[in-house]
């Protein structure tokens, strides 16, 4: 864990109707689920409670990069969430590529027995808790943070 900085981190799965949270202890052992807040004008509000409740020392917000390597429309709206994000709270926002995070929770969710229908309301949580462990991975084996300061 050379380099690791301790402390909790929120990840943010940014969609067009839900915007998955998940967090890590301070140690980064593991990333878990905390809650969907639907995509409003309250969205921001709600993650800004959360980051009071966790105190993060940072919070991660995937961007959805095309495999391609292009950045979409998808992109556009996440980094204006992480904006907003970043005016609100006081902690640093840091955008990560969350290449196919979506895909590898659906199918944690399908391997465990669970319908894509049935996995609707969680699995922005999980796209956030896959996007968070990658970062933590990338922080523990290379001693820098994944991703770039907002």
């Amino acid at each position: 864990m050379s380099g690791f900085r301790r402390g909790v981190r929120l990840g943010i799965d940014v969609g067009r109707a839900r915007v998955g949270v998940a967090r890590c202890d301070p140690d980064g052992m593991l990333a878990v689920p905390v809650e969907t807040v639907p995509r409003a004008d309250t969205s921001v509000a709600r993650i800004l409670e959360l980051a009071r409740e966790y105190e993060p020392i940072e919070i991660l917000v995937g961007l959805p990069i095309s495999l391609g390597g292009s950045e979409t429309a998808s992109t556009a709206d996440a980094r204006e969430f992480a904006t907003e994000l970043g005016a609100a709270v006081e902690v640093p926002i840091r955008l990560v590529d969350e290449r196919l995070s979506t895909v590898s929770a659906n199918a944690v969710l399908r391997q465990n027995g669970r319908s894509q229908k049935s996995s609707r309301r969680i699995v922005d949580q999980i796209a956030a808790v896959v996007l968070l462990q990658q970062a933590i991975d990338v922080e523990k084996s290379t001693g820098n943070p994944a991703g770039a300061v907002l």
